[in-house]
């Protein structure tokens, strides 16, 4: 970890600004990364993973008819919208937190009921590395990545695998 020394906040090395209080941290990155999947770790970004398009509902949509939705996608989410405002994330773990063995009980509960609100966002700049920090920090598995505040895509834990192991892979 570096020290923001405008704040005294943590952030992981390689990240391009501290985001307690946005202020650049390119000078501090004194990391020198002893592989090329390390360094590809640091200097490639989000957009390189080419995030999927996001599957999304409405806040008022029954939880039942996501769950279908979910299942005929082969998907491990959904983003809960309001025209182009992201309001939430509808996550196979929230299904087995929030509903569980209720789900037939609460099939015709809207979406927004079981949510999760507000959830963490990347941008299609961010370092894979800061992507990769966040997601194992919170224990996400997927991201919604913004871009001018827009929801424009998801990453997963396994984009990020399959980028490891086309990296590993190319140099072995």
């Amino acid at each position: 970890m570096i020290t923001c020394p405008f704040c005294g906040a943590e952030a992981i090395p390689g990240a391009d600004v501290c985001d307690n209080c946005q202020h650049s941290l390119t000078d501090l990155n004194v990391f020198e990364p002893e592989s090329a999947v390390e360094r590809a770790l640091l200097n490639d970004r989000i957009e390189s993973l080419s995030p999927k398009q996001p599957s999304t509902v409405a806040p008022q949509d029954r939880i039942g008819d996501v769950l279908k939705k979910m299942v005929a996608e082969s998907i491990g989410c959904v983003m809960v919208v309001d025209g182009e405002k992201l309001l939430g994330i509808f996550s196979e773990r929230d299904v087995l937190m929030r509903v569980n063995v209720a789900a037939a009980s609460m099939a015709d509960k809207p979406i927004s009921t079981v949510m999760t609100e507000r959830p963490e966002t990347l941008r299609t700049r961010d370092k894979i590395a800061f992507a990769l920090h966040k997601m194992n920090l919170g224990g996400y598995r997927h991201v919604p990545i913004l871009d001018g505040g827009r929801l424009v895509g998801v990453i997963s834990i396994r984009d990020i695998l399959n980028y490891l192991t086309e990296r590993g892979a190319a140099k072995a």
